[in-house]
């Protein structure tokens, strides 16, 4: 394989707005086998999972597999229910005369085994073929054989001995071979359900890069071109409320731009000329005219989305393991029933070739890794929908295993500790002017502005019932703040740079000022007529829940550290009341992701809790990535863990149910060991010598069903828990 292929020209595939077959060059990869690549689809030589592509669309293309399981499973239950009604109850029915009825079983399950097993009989012979036996060599062989022998003692039941006669017919297992594969079906449509989340992420980073963009012509003519057709060193116009479309600088104009969807801060940050673009970011009150700088993959947004594909492919599930331990168990499985087969023809009984068929196709549906198949994923069905109940969603086995072993977990301010909101905090008049005077001026005159911060202002002079008066004027000094005139007066409101522009001296407030950002406020100054009124505060307050939600977590014995896109003095202020010891500040995108990579170089096993875009790479690559519900769909569809509430304490719950799911899933991998060991030999004859008993595979079949049964009941266990 050529090596840059990660550059897919990812960006570029943005302007194909209707859904396209995947272009040329698409490499598929197994998820469990990342090694695995090839240039078209089809299943993994190794495991037989379906191969998908390593890049995903950013339309979401429907899974034909999927479709085509779903079809086969839901054609084909009913036929698995009335067989199994039949064999079990048939003869109290007294629908048909036995030998009758051993016909309507086979016409009713040859759709089952040869229509909807089919896939699994081909993914058995290419197991064999690839010399990598797994669970569909056993699935095969069990079903192929119980249906081949249950086909032979319906058309030829004479050449069966009489002691196989049982009720008037010779005992066929067609219930045995349909309720496997019905059962293996509901499995794979499941886990195949459960992998289409995982490249969601990245579709909907994708979606964030609008489809066109406005290209300002040599004759000064405005045409909308695709996004593709964008060139460097174009001139692109960007009107209020409309995505920047690539990365590039401002050459006239200027405006807000909110950010939040790349970096996470809430509030917008002012942009004018020779200032930085990112695409995709949302332009929200003035028009901008731009200069492109990069497009296609080398924009940030396609940069990101690369890292968070990477970082999706680099986790190895402990599933490699189970998968381990099933090729040694088929191989030995597959010997033992050959032996069986063998030993039986050549020493048993009369007919013993006979005998030797039904011991060897016992010892493959006792050992058919039915139970072992469901020891993990019925913990971990169980295990999710407790979670849900309580606002926990996991995205996949792997994060419920993880998560029990994680010691540091790294958290962002904006959104996971904070509210996300900003809030206003309070006024401070000075000279003639009183507090509510103050708040009262600042709202009157922000009533105009389309800034959060004005709008929590605005919402705090509402609330205190002020009489707010209409701006006679009013004109935005983009990013620094706002002034206009309100009953006479001209009144600014904005940052020190605001003030200074106009010549008023704030250095009566600074000390409150800077005491009001050592609490992690963001300050502003009203200024009437040039003369200094008062300062207002506005803060992005500390969620109710997360000094519980550290508590738990630091008896879990987790350590904390903060990284967050905001200042300093604010962090470490948040950091300092949480009684966080580790804090990070003014971190980007991808110093998270590398804060990430160093714990684990120090042999730390990392979950990270984000709810912004900035998020999503170092989420997707630390052992568990923890979204905020509240937060973008982003940074939720990277990581494995997903807080309804965006209430950290949510963390510790995981943390206990993946403890007991853990535990669960090793008692329901006991069981179906312990059974498969008891029962093998069982299958095999070996007490014939002693008891003169058989196990039929009818026998054999309700084994694996109680087997499966009893690992189904331990798991709902958890329920309870």
């Amino acid at each position: 394989m050529h090596a840059p292929h990660h550059h897919h020209p990812v960006a570029d595939s943005h302007a194909a707005a209707p859904a396209v077959p995947l272009p040329a060059g698409t490499v598929y990869t197994c998820p469990m086998h990342p090694e695995i690549r090839q240039p078209h689809p089809g299943n993994c030589p190794k495991c037989g999972m379906t191969l998908e592509p390593v890049m995903p669309e950013a339309e979401e293309q429907d899974n034909p597999e999927l479709a085509d399981f779903q079809r086969r499973f839901w054609a084909t239950l009913p036929l698995t229910v009335v067989v199994t009604v039949l064999a079990m109850a048939g003869h109290r029915l007294g629908w048909f005369d036995m030998a009758v009825q051993s016909w309507v079983e086979l016409v009713l399950s040859a759709p089952i085994v040869l229509w909807a097993g089919w896939p699994f009989f081909v993914r058995g012979w290419q197991s064999v073929v690839h010399r990598s036996p797994n669970m569909w060599t056993l699935i095969g062989l069990g079903t192929g054989a119980a249906f081949v022998y249950s086909v032979a003692a319906t058309v030829a039941p004479q050449a069966f001995p009489a002691s196989f006669q049982s009720m008037g017919r010779v005992a066929v297992y067609f219930e045995a071979a349909a309720v496997i594969i019905s059962l293996t079906l509901l499995g794979q449509v499941l886990e195949l359900k459960a992998r289409s989340q995982t490249s969601a992420a990245i579709r909907s980073l994708l979606g964030l890069a609008p489809k066109t963009a406005r290209r300002i012509g040599s004759d000064a003519k405005e045409e909308d071109v695709p996004l593709a057709h964008v060139h460097v060193g174009d001139l692109l116009r960007v009107r209020p409320g409309e995505k920047v479309p690539v990365d590039g600088v401002v050459v006239e104009g200027r405006s807000a731009l909110d950010e939040s969807m790349l970096t996470g801060e809430p509030l917008p940050v002012s942009k004018q000329v020779g200032d930085k673009l990112i695409g995709a970011t949302l332009n929200t009150s003035g028009a901008l005219v731009m200069r492109s700088e990069r497009v296609g993959s080398a924009t940030v947004l396609s940069q990101i989305v690369q890292m968070v594909a990477m970082a999706q492919r680099s986790r190895a599930p402990m599933q490699r393991m189970a998968d381990q331990v099933a090729g040694t168990f088929v191989l030995a499985v597959v010997g033992i029933a050959a032996l069986t087969f063998l030993g039986w023809g050549w020493l048993g009984p009369e007919p013993s070739w006979v005998y030797a068929l039904i011991n060897a196709v016992a010892v493959l549906i006792i050992a058919c890794p039915c139970a072992l198949g469901l020891a993990t994923p019925m913990s971990i069905m169980v295990a999710t929908g407790r979670g849900a109940g309580h606002g926990v969603l996991f995205r996949d086995a792997a994060a419920i295993e993880n998560l029990r072993k994680v010691d540091t977990l790294i958290v962002d301010k904006t959104g996971t500790l904070t509210e996300g909101r900003p809030t206003f905090e309070r006024a401070l008049g000075v000279a003639d002017y009183t507090d509510a005077e103050v708040l009262r001026l600042a709202a009157s005159l922000d009533q105009g502005s389309e800034h959060p911060l004005a709008a929590a202002i605005v919402a705090a002079a509402r609330q205190q019932g002020l009489v707010l008066e209409k701006p006679a004027q009013f004109d935005s000094a983009s990013g620094i703040g706002v002034h206009g005139v309100v009953g006479e007066r001209a009144l600014a409101l904005g940052n020190t740079a605001l003030m200074d522009q106009l010549g008023v001296d704030a250095a009566a407030l600074a000390k409150e000022a800077e005491s009001l950002r050592s609490q992690g406020a963001s300050v502003m100054y009203l200024a009437v007529d040039r003369q200094l009124a008062g300062l207002l505060a506005v803060s992005d307050p500390v969620k109710a829940t997360t000094a519980e939600a550290l508590a738990s977590l630091r008896k879990a014995g987790i350590r904390v550290v903060m990284a967050t896109g905001d200042g300093l003095t604010t962090a470490h202020a948040v950091g300092h009341r949480l009684g966080i010891d580790e804090v990070h500040g003014e971190v980007q995108p991808a110093d998270k992701l590398r804060l990430v990579e160093r714990l684990q170089a120090e042999g730390r096993v990392v979950a990270m809790a984000g709810d912004g875009i900035n998020d999503a790479p170092a989420l997707a690559r630390a052992d568990v990535g923890i979204a905020m519900g509240t937060g973008t769909d982003v940074a939720m569809n990277s990581a494995q863990l997903t807080l309804v509430k965006g209430d950290l304490r949510g963390i510790a719950t995981a943390r206990e149910l993946s403890v007991a799911t853990v535990a669960n899933m090793k008692q329901n991998l006991g069981f179906a060991f312990v059974y498969n060991a008891l029962g093998i030999p069982l299958a095999a004859g070996l007490l014939y010598p002693f008891t003169g008993s058989l196990l039929s595979p009818m026998i054999a079949a309700l084994a694996m069903s109680l087997s499966s049964v009893s690992v189904i009941g331990n798991a709902l266990r958890l329920r309870n828990r």
